[in-house]
């Protein structure tokens, strides 16, 4: 029996994401996926690490991998209207997790349980450092347009900004203050 699951992860790459803003240069799930799992591992490092907390780096970072993996299914609905209202937001979370199972079905029942945790995570900790790289990768998004000229996501750099200050979280705050300005820079400045 062939198993769909991986195929349609690979399709992760066609998923754009800033449907509703122009953009400089397209972004997607895949990509996205990928820098949210960079900076949720350095998230959890930096809790860890520096911090003396007892977040895990490595399931962070794989959890990363997957948070977006139901957009395969439902597409990537703009944040404007996921969170339009509270309804709205209930139904697309079921939407959400409808997709996810379908997603667990496409793979042998052997691996099922492994999966199951990476696409309907539960461990608080995993949640709120995830969350925080999502949201650090929207905000590096809008740092790079507006490198690029691209005013259209001027406020949308400001409201993203806004809400990983309103995190309040530690390890964002120390990535932040560390890591943020260099961003910023061209190719030659970071040499």
């Amino acid at each position: 029996m062939q198993y769909k699951f991986f195929a349609l992860i690979s399709r992760m790459r066609y998923i754009a994401r800033w449907g509703l803003m122009r953009n400089t240069f397209q972004e997607n799930i895949q990509e996205h996926s990928h820098m949210v799992a960079v900076l949720a591992h350095a998230l959890a490092l930096i809790e860890r690490d520096i911090l003396g907390g007892t977040a895990d780096p490595d399931r962070c970072a794989t959890a990363a991998l997957f948070h977006d993996a139901s957009e395969i299914l439902t597409g990537d609905l703009p944040t404007p209207i996921k969170y339009f209202n509270p309804e709205i937001k209930k139904a697309y979370k079921q939407v959400e997790a409808v997709s996810c199972e379908k997603l667990l079905g496409l793979l042998p029942q052997e691996l099922q349980k492994s999966y199951e945790p990476l696409l309907f995570e539960s461990d608080e900790t995993v949640c709120v450092i995830v969350k925080a790289a999502d949201k650090l990768s929207a905000y590096l998004k809008c740092v790079e347009e507006l490198k690029a000229g691209n005013s259209e996501f001027t406020q949308a750099e400001k409201q993203t900004c806004q809400a990983l200050r309103d995190m309040q979280l530690p390890c964002l705050d120390y990535f932040m203050e560390h890591f943020l300005d260099s961003f910023r820079l061209t190719l030659d400045e970071l040499e």
